[in-house]
Formats: structure tokens, sequence, C-alpha cells
């Protein structure tokens, strides 16, 4: 089954349906909260009052009001309410940003990104750079939950490199800085950069003992635990664990206590304790569900699973294992999935039932095989150079102390090294200039495509058309049309404009481009033109990012070369569906014109040749994200014919990966 909208131009279109979905959610936490205000105690209402009538700018004065109530969505929302009436904007973002955290502790990922979204916004029009921190750090968050690893990254930095810009920062700002060394070191430990993760744990762990900020010091002698576990130091994982345990209950976390008593069960298991973690592992069960979160809840399951299994208690495993597997399908967690898969794998094999075991292990390679893709190749070979460079250093202080400890060999040593080190040098400054040209060389050449592909959005044609048909809405005193048409060429410009100089944008950012692209265009074939927008079930056109500003060109090669010289009805659909390989997706575009031969050869017989260019820079910037990504944009066009041989259209098929 598939979400669909049929509709011509002067419809509403399936992505403004989901823009407006999106806004009426965000806005049901922003307005008319009358309903339920009667619950909220008078004394809580009077601190919102004070608090309000003081306005304080920094977290760490909001926080102390809000600090035991910021996780209760109702008091939020009320807070969030009064703050809009009196248009305290620093108030809003806080209480919008707590409001995503809780909507991100229960998986629930697209409604939290879009209320840190909308506290993002609020944040840069309050000039807020403590808030803008913040709320840059929560989506980071909110994406390395769900494995979007370059999206999580990204933000991170943005949140990292504009609090450096501070030169004294206060206690909130020191804390958001401790956020993102966080998450780039869990970004490090998710592509088994253990020790350069520990190194990363490790300063956010000396901050945190600075502040006395015992949620951070949880939080980082866990993650380093898990590093450890990874590299097979067991005993020095389960002491950081248990010490992150301390914490936790010291700050009466119930999350940081599952996840806690979950890990030392995982390292009681490869340590052969079995039964212990089997203990642990029930009750963190029980906890987990009582939480509410349904990452956490498969992760236990799926252990429980594994655990049962060491114990060859199997039917009592599978239950387990299917249920995490279930859990984990229902909210999208490919690790979990995987992990699900192998521990099923392993099973069918202790049962005798090989032909599952292999089923189960297939499934387990293709959801590792889309997590491997998720990672985005540019950042691991940035930690692999950081790393190398690090052994390098340390090597030459080694060779440094072996050269004092030899002194005999001090004068031989020391002209090998210097003769070493400069031969080291010049090859090195050799390959970084050549490495430089390449890389100057390639920006200028995207920087062309780009601005190519902005004059191909922004040709005379369509601009001096579409004004001509606007003025003579005007002339014949059709104003409301006039003013319609007009606020979405603006709209439309506008979009082009900021698309044009971002590398990706997410689906539904293009497809309202191309919305808006279409109702204009369709003024000039008289609203003959039917567009079709369907979307299959499954796609969350808002976290799927593609490359800016691709569509367009193809729609306007259907609308000028395939349909504007067909007689009868006129139609363009556009498909978005799941690739056939994990990991893509296919993006069709479909017209029933006159097909690309008749069309040729129409253009031979014009005078007046109109060249699009359009598809030729859409083709080369495909190919230019191929090398980037080291991943495959396909481009297929294909003629559509009837039974008889007549062409029926044309249909444009780009298999685009989901990074």
């Amino acid at each position: 089954m598939r979400y669909q909208t049929k509709h011509n131009t002067h419809g509403i279109s399936s992505s403004l349906i989901n823009r407006a979905k999106y806004c009426l959610f965000v806005t049901s936490f922003l307005i008319g909260l009358s309903g339920f205000s009667q619950t909220i105690s008078e004394d809580f209402k009077k601190s919102v009052d004070s608090l309000i009538n003081k306005a304080p700018s920094t977290y760490a004065e909001i926080d102390v009001v809000f600090k035991r109530k910021r996780d209760d969505s109702l008091l939020m929302r009320y807070f969030t309410n009064e703050a809009i009436d009196k248009n305290y904007l620093d108030g809003q973002a806080y209480a919008i940003n707590q409001l995503g955290r809780k909507y991100r502790n229960t998986s629930q990922f697209s409604k939290a990104l879009g209320l840190h979204q909308r506290a993002l916004e609020i944040a840069e029009k309050a000039d807020n750079l403590e808030f803008r921190v913040y709320a840059l750090n929560m989506l980071g968050v909110v994406y390395r939950r769900a494995d979007a690893i370059q999206a999580a990254l990204n933000y991170y930095q943005k949140a990292l490199e504009l609090a450096e810009t501070v030169k004294n920062p206060n206690i909130g700002l020191k804390r958001s800085m401790n956020v993102s060394l966080n998450g780039i070191g869990n970004i490090y430990k998710t592509l088994e950069q253990f020790d350069v993760a520990i190194e990363k744990f490790t300063k956010a762990l000396k901050l945190d003992e600075e502040m006395n900020n015992k949620l951070g010091l949880a939080v980082n002698h866990f993650n380093i635990g898990e590093c450890q576990e990874s590299q097979g130091e067991l005993e020095e994982a389960l002491q950081n664990f248990q010490t992150s345990l301390s914490y936790n209950k010291d700050i009466k976390s119930d999350r940081g206590k599952i996840l806690c008593n979950y890990s030392i069960a995982h390292v009681y298991v490869h340590m052969g304790r079995t039964k212990e973690a089997l203990d642990l592992l029930l009750n963190a069960l029980s906890e987990a569900k009582e939480l509410g979160d349904k990452s956490i809840v498969s992760s236990v399951e799926i252990n429980l699973g594994w655990s049962l299994l060491q114990l060859k208690r199997f039917k009592q495993a599978k239950e387990h294992l299917s249920n995490g597997l279930q859990i984990a399908q229902n909210v999208n967690l490919p690790s979990q999935i995987a992990e699900a898969n192998k521990f099923l794998s392993d099973l069918a094999v202790a049962q005798n039932d090989f032909e599952s075991a292999l089923g189960y292990y297939k499934k387990s390679q293709n959801f590792d095989k889309v997590i491997s893709n998720d990672r985005n190749l540019r950042y691991v070979n940035d930690m692999i150079m950081r790393y190398e460079s690090e052994k390098v250093i340390d090597e030459l202080k080694e060779l440094e102390e072996e050269r004092d400890a030899v002194k005999l060999e001090l004068v031989k040593n020391r002209t090998r090294l210097l003769i070493s080190g400069i031969a080291i040098a010049l090859l090195a400054g050799i390959l970084y200039i050549l490495y430089r040209q390449y890389q100057l060389k390639n920006e200028k050449k995207l920087l062309t495509l780009e601005q190519t592909m902005l004059r191909s959005q922004m040709n005379p044609h369509f601009l001096f058309n579409t004004l001509n048909s606007i003025k003579l809405y005007i002339i014949n005193n059709e104003q409301k049309n006039a003013v319609h048409y007009l606020n979405k060429f603006s709209k439309l410009i506008r979009k082009i404009l900021e698309a044009s100089s971002l590398k990706e944008i997410p689906l539904a950012d293009e497809l309202e481009t191309v919305e808006l692209y279409m109702k204009i265009e369709n003024i000039r074939f008289s609203n003959e033109i039917n567009f079709e927008t369907n979307i299959e079930e499954g796609i969350d056109p808002h976290t799927v990012r593609i490359p800016s500003l691709i569509l367009q060109p193809f729609l306007e090669n259907a609308l000028w070369h395939g349909l504007s010289s067909k007689e009868g009805k006129k139609n363009i659909v556009l498909e978005v569906n799941k690739g056939k390989e994990e990991g893509f997706i296919d993006i069709a575009i479909i017209d029933n014109g006159i097909g690309r031969e008749a069309a040729d050869i129409i253009k031979r017989n014009k005078v007046l040749k109109r060249k699009s260019v359009g598809i030729d820079i859409t083709k080369e910037r495909l190919s230019n994200f191929s090398r980037d990504y080291h991943n495959s944009f396909n481009l297929e066009i294909l003629d559509l014919f009837d039974k008889t041989g007549i062409a029926t259209g044309t249909k444009v098929l780009l298999h685009i990966p989901t990074l």
C-alpha cells in the first residue's frame, strides 16, 4: 500500500500535505492550551509568570526553575504557550527542546527532529548563541540515535565550532561543548576507532569533573566502558559500567540505570557468568518497558535471547529474540535488526535447522551492509588520518628517547633522522600540494556546475513568461489570481536560491520546490497539465536527503518536449519508491507525451531552437556525487510504447542512495 495523492496543479500536493501535518504537529505544542491549563498548579503558574517577567537568557537561569519538571510534557507545553503569549523567545527555545528530548527518549525521532529544528529557528531569531548550540547538539543526538551518522556528526561539529567562538563561555556553553565532544566520540565509536573514541570521552570526562557534572560523568564512563568491551578489555569495561551505574543512581536516572545494568549483563555473558546476566536482564526488561524506550526494550530482548541461547533454553531464547527483532523492525533500528538475525541464525544452527540459519544469516549480512553504507567514507578517512598522525608523533617521541639512551650513536642517528625528516617533509609537502590542487580543481568545477545549474533553474524564458502571465492577470483585473501566482513565484525563486547553496536537501523540500514550479508552468498550459506525486509507504521525505535541485530539469523537459505538442490529456506522475537494493530509493518521472523520437523531429524543424542544458548539468552533478560519496547515482531515460509500438511517453528513473 502507498500514500497517494491525485490532483492537478490546482490541488494540494502530497509534499504540501506532509508539510501541513508537520506544521500542525509542531503548532499543537505552541498554541491554545487552555483546555488543560486548569490542571496546572497555581504554584507552577506563579513560577512561570515570575520567570517570564525576569526573562533570563541563559539555559542555567531557566533550568534552575524547571530542572525537576522539564520531563513533564504537560508543564513544558504550558510554559511554551505562556512564553509565546509574552514573546519570550529564550523560554520558547528551552521548553520546545525539552519536549523534543521527551520524544527522542521514546524513539519518536521524526517528532523530536521537528521540535528541535523549531527550537533552533527560535534561538536564531532571538540571537541566543547558547540555545542555538543546545538545539544543534539535540539534533545531533537524535540523528545518532537513528543511525544517521553523517547528519549527526555535522550537527555536533556545528555546535562545537559555534561554542568555540566564545572566548569566556558560561557554564551552559561549557556543558554544550561537552555534549558535542561526547557525540563526536560516539561517532568514532560507531566507526570502530575505539582508541580515538576513548580519548574524546576522556577529555569530556575531565570537563565533567571540573564542573561536577554527574550526568556527564555517568555518560562518559559508560561510553568508555563500551569501547573497552569492544576491545575485549572486559574487567576495565565492567569497572566503568559500575562507576556509571553509581552516578546514575545518584542522579536518579532510570534510563541510565537500565542501560548500565544491561551493559553489565552483556559483559557477564562474555565472562561466562550467564546466570548473573540473566537476572540483570530480566529486571532491566521490565524497567525498560515501563520507561517506554523501544530502542532499549529491543536491545534487552535481544540480549536476553542471547543469554538464554548460551544456557541452551532454546524456546525462550527464540521468543525474546523474535520480540526484539519485531520492535527493531517497527522503529527501524538497523543495528539491532542485524544483531537479532545473527543470534537467530546461531539458534537455528544449535537446533540443526541449517536452512533457517542461512536465511537469518543473510538478513543479518544485508543489514550490516546497510549500516556500513550509512557511514560516510570522507569522515572515516579523516579519522584514520588523525589517528595515524598521532601514531607518528608517538613514534617520534620514542625515537627521541632512544637517541638519548644511545649516546654513542647520537651523531649518526641525528643525521639519519634529519635526512629522513627532510625527505618525509618534502614528500608530505609535495603530496599535500598535489592533493590541494586536485581538491581546488574539483571545488572550482563544482562551483561552476552549481552556478550553471542555478542559471538553468532560473532561465530568462521561464522568468519572462511567468511575469507575462501574471501581468495578463493584472490587465484582466484578476487580482486574486495575480497575487496567488505572484506569491508562488516569489516562494519558488526563494527556495531555488536557498537550495542552490546547499549540496543536499531533504526530499520533502525538493518535492515542494517542483510542486511550485509545476503550478507556475501550468499557467502557460491553461492548467491542462495533471501532476501527481506518489510516495511509497515507509519513506519519510523529511529524513531522506538528495542532491539539491535535480528534479526540475526533467519536469521541464517533460513539459516542453513531451507534452507541449500533445493533444488531449497531459499527465506527469512523480513516484518515490524503495529501491531494489537496501539503502536506495527510486524516483521516477513519467509523462504521457509524444516520446523522444517525435520530440526530436519537431525540435529539428523549429526555426528557433530552445537549448536545454539542465539535464546535462544534472547528469554531471550526479557523477560528481557518485565520486564524493563512493555510491552510485544512476539515471535512466526510457521510452514508453503501447502494444502496437506507438510512443506513449517517457520515463526518467533516478536511482539514489539514502545518505
